[in-house]
């Protein structure tokens, strides 16, 4: 599917490139309405892992040269730290928890509630042509396929003078990463956040990502160029963003900066002036209010997000985030973010942050390489934080004194009203969105035995799958998943890959035994 959607990209360039039929140029040049045209560039799975924003090693010229055309932001932040709960928020412009879009990978959607429609539709509903120029719509509500929420599958499709709303997701950077052998990144031109070990290994897994990203970027400067080919540049609003944060350990699936902190870029010619840099506290649904403004579409139900031009964004002071179930991985979890604190209130402490997750087991190298170490005792204290078996229920970080969010305050007396402050905020937050909170069902206590009787979760999991109904109580958070001997058997199938050179072509490895699942394909998961 990824690959028709690049087909579809690259043959819209290649047409662009011969001026297409006359009709068509005529379709793509001639003026409309007045509206602008709308192309909403989304990213998987990637933090302001750029050049533009000062990333130690890469190299991003085609979205650096979008920035300097328009407005940076540095404090922009997502709803949820996986892609289905955010893009469900970003399609509508609510908190995913208020539309009961929270649970990623929701078997059981629903339509949304309360009114609200769907962006695409508001714009389809005002005149404009809108398109999916890729396959990933990913949300937990219906209607969800592509061809219910747009109305074709590229803007050259559209008619003569009428706007459009376009977007594309590129997938790449979603793991797995192939590498650059255009420009290769040496892991001595790198900078590991200190919540990883300093490895060869981790330095190389981390590399290979930046180089995934420089062949994004190509990808990216090719549907900027087709702007250009079509001249449709000077009257088209473009954002640029990601979908929640990097796909690494501590970043994807948990409300630390790395989870939620993404890239964003605006450019729009003749409205915004170029080379801007701004630390607003914004958020990914802020995007849905900004362009129904600029279009002059009043949706039914006022939107959560704000417009990136209102005072009420340049005033806002704190951002909100949440965490439910990743697959069949229970946890919960809330936090509120400002200028210089986060609170997270995490509502299953007494369960491991790294609990089962067949996704991340089968897909992240790095899971190997820190668990071999977290069980042989040599990580640092501030590493083995996160390998922990019971979180506490509160972690609060100074973020100007600690970024990399490592040290908890939430028990210090020299913040307690900080933290006082930020909890009555968040509680209102939760009232406001109708958060449900964690039920008995999704906790699960008392369904599973005390302990895996099997060297691997992943093991006893497949074996019985008839026995247990995984969708209502989920995997067992049995900590650690794996024997010592299974995660070094996991980390030396995963060498290989990791080291690859840049021409090499070799398939990602499967770490996961081979257990015939019932009902099942064992790759199910590996579509977060």
């Amino acid at each position: 599917m990824m690959k028709y959607g690049m087909m579809k990209l690259i043959a819209g360039v290649a047409v662009a490139s011969s001026c297409m039929t006359t009709m068509g140029a005529k379709n793509n040049r001639v003026q409309n309405d007045g509206r602008p045209n709308i192309l909403w560039i989304t990213i998987e799975d990637w933090s302001p892992d750029l050049s533009c924003y000062g990333t130690k090693g890469i190299h991003t010229p085609y979205v650096d040269s979008l920035a300097s055309k328009g407005i940076r932001y540095t404090r922009a932040f997502t709803t949820s730290p996986v892609c289905s709960t955010s893009r469900s928020a970003m399609m509508t412009g609510f908190y995913q928890n208020y539309i009961g879009a929270n649970q990623h990978r929701e078997h059981n959607k629903q339509p949304l509630p309360y009114g609200i429609k769907p962006i695409p539709k508001l714009f389809e509903e005002a005149g404009y042509y809108t398109a999916l120029l890729s396959w990933k719509t990913d949300c937990n509500f219906t209607p969800n396929k592509r061809n219910e929420l747009f109305m074709g599958e590229d803007w050259s499709e559209r008619k003569p003078g009428q706007p459009f709303f376009a977007r594309i997701t590129f997938g790449g950077t979603h793991r797995s990463w192939k590498r650059d052998p255009v420009r290769p990144i040496s892991i001595d031109e790198v900078e590991i956040p200190p919540y990883y070990a300093d490895t060869p290994f981790i330095r190389r897994d981390w590399a290979n990502g930046l180089e995934q990203m420089q062949l994004v970027d190509r990808e990216v400067g090719q549907i900027l160029g087709r702007l250009d080919k079509e001249g449709l540049s000077d009257n088209t609003i473009v954002f640029f963003i990601g979908d929640h944060g990097r796909c690494h350990i501590r970043g994807k699936q948990f409300l630390y900066d790395g989870g939620i902190r993404i890239p964003m870029i605006m450019s729009w010619p003749g409205h915004v002036e170029p080379g801007q840099v701004n630390d607003d506290m914004v958020m990914s649904i802020d995007i849905c209010a900004t362009l129904l403004e600029a279009a002059g579409i009043t949706p039914p139900v006022p939107l959560h997000g704000k417009s990136l031009f209102s005072q009420d964004v340049r005033e806002r002071k704190y951002v909100f985030a949440a965490r439910d179930k990743m697959d069949e991985t229970h946890d919960a979890m809330r936090a509120i973010r400002s200028r210089k604190y986060k609170l997270i209130h995490n509502l299953m402490p007494e369960r491991p942050y790294l609990q089962f997750n067949r996704y991340k087991e089968e897909a992240y190298p790095p899971l190997a390489e820190m668990s071999v170490l977290h069980l042989k005792g040599k990580l640092t204290p501030e590493q083995e934080q996160f390998f922990a078996a019971t979180k506490p229920e509160f972690e609060l970080f100074d973020l100007e004194k600690d970024p990399y969010e490592l040290h908890n305050r939430a028990d210090d007396p020299a913040y307690a009203s900080v933290k006082k402050e930020l909890l009555a905020e968040l509680k209102a937050w939760r009232e406001r969105v109708n958060d449900q909170g964690v039920t008995e069902e999704f906790r699960a206590e008392g369904v599973f035995p005390e302990s895996c009787p099997l060297p691997t979760v992943d093991e006893w999991v497949a074996a019985n799958e008839v026995k247990y109904d995984f969708n209502v109580s989920g995997w067992p958070a049995w900590y650690p998943t794996r024997t010592l001997e299974e995660w070094e058997a996991a980390r030396e199938i995963w060498m290989p890959w990791v080291f690859r050179a840049p021409t090499e072509i070799m398939k990602r490895p499967n770490v996961i035994k081979k257990v015939k699942r019932r009902g099942r394909k064992s790759n199910q998961y590996l579509s977060m």
